[in-house]
């Protein structure tokens, strides 16, 4: 029989787990303590908890951690790791499972080491020049496969921000996400700033709202075309969750504080890079306090565009710059291990 994952518990759960396995209802709180505080891989590890309370937990529960099937490095630092996982094809608690692979990528940037975080193996969006939505959708994680990420790294206790910008729509996955980002931010989780973490997505509806009504943390959304026909070629869910529909959700919260919103633009030469897109992308965030990451495109098997030269994102950027919107060129990380932007795909090679 699988065992439960203990990860992604809260402690009146972990609580209930206590009392089942006969232990005292305050052995709820060493359970969190231990696994998101001390992060041990394993219930033997629970020294406080006795070791006759250890074989009883032992029997119908385990910590939950992933280790990685491969570990693939940068030349310019940045990490790959892959993953087995056991994934839900849909929400339901009878729903078929599939083994799947899932990638995290860690990129090191002077003091700070930020994990791409994945919340579902393949995609459902369909993005035509992303190789995770070119594979199609797989399965859902669960809370704790995604928090197994964040303590299989190697870098675990080095890690100083998170972007849910791996493989997978997060929103689609919403309440396994927002679980999982519970224990990163709770006190008696993982402790961290709400600051630290980026949720990246396309834009699903209503998920969306309720994601900045519920959560505290920053908001990346892929824009990539602000022309709604050009979008939907590209991009599908234009269809589903019109962009324009999306800024409207957005523009009834704050971020002129410590909140923020970006947009991420993928360029690809001679489709959405010159002086008319610039200037539609402009009107289309007009009164959005925002910042447009430009992310080199980074070629992949039948799709016809390659990524715009580096002189025409410069004007691009310039001229977002001159209407007010602060926008930057992003830097491409991990290229040759393919896991840049767009390259996530859960594969065992290199090539």
């Amino acid at each position: 029989m699988e065992k439960v994952k203990l990860l992604g518990m809260n402690p009146a759960e972990l609580k209930e787990v206590a009392l089942e396995a006969g232990l005292p209802a305050f052995a709820g709180k060493q359970l969190a303590q231990w696994l998101y505080g001390r992060k041990v891989r394993s219930i033997e590890e629970m020294t406080n908890i006795s070791k006759a309370g250890r074989e009883k937990l032992s029997e119908k529960y385990e910590v939950g951690v992933i280790e990685p099937s491969e570990v693939f490095e940068s030349s310019d630092g940045t990490r790959k790791y892959l993953f087995p996982v056991t994934c839900a094809l849909s929400k339901s608690p009878v729903a078929p499972v599939e083994s799947s692979m899932v990638e995290a990528v860690m990129i090191p940037d002077d003091d700070r080491r930020t994990l791409c975080v994945s919340s579902q193996a393949g995609c459902k969006m369909g993005c035509k020049f992303c190789m995770t939505g070119r594979q199609g959708f797989h399965g859902h994680l669960s809370a704790a496969d995604i928090l197994s990420q964040f303590l299989a790294v190697d870098e675990s206790a080095e890690l100083s921000n998170a972007v849910f910008m791996g493989m997978g729509e997060p929103l689609d996955n919403y309440d396994n996400v927002m679980r999982a980002i519970e224990v990163l931010t709770a006190d008696w989780g993982f402790a961290w700033s709400p600051k630290r973490i980026t949720l990246s997505t396309i834009g699903v509806m209503p998920q969306l709202g309720r994601f900045l009504q519920e959560g505290r943390c920053h908001l990346a959304v892929s824009l990539h075309d602000p022309l709604p026909e050009e979008r939907e070629s590209i991009m599908p869910v234009q269809k589903t969750f019109p962009v324009e529909k999306v800024l409207s959700e957005i523009r009834k919260y704050d971020f002129s504080g410590q909140r923020r919103v970006s947009f991420e633009y993928t360029m690809f030469r001679g489709f959405n890079d010159d002086k008319r897109h610039a200037d539609a992308l402009v009107r289309l965030l007009k009164g959005i306090p925002c910042r447009v990451n430009l992310i080199r495109f980074h070629k992949i098997p039948d799709f016809p565009y390659e990524t715009s030269p580096e002189p025409v994102m410069e004007m691009f950027r310039d001229r977002l710059s001159a209407a007010g919107i602060t926008c930057t060129i992003r830097a491409s990380r991990g290229e040759d291990i393919f896991a840049a932007c767009g390259l996530l795909a859960g594969r065992h090679d290199k090539q």
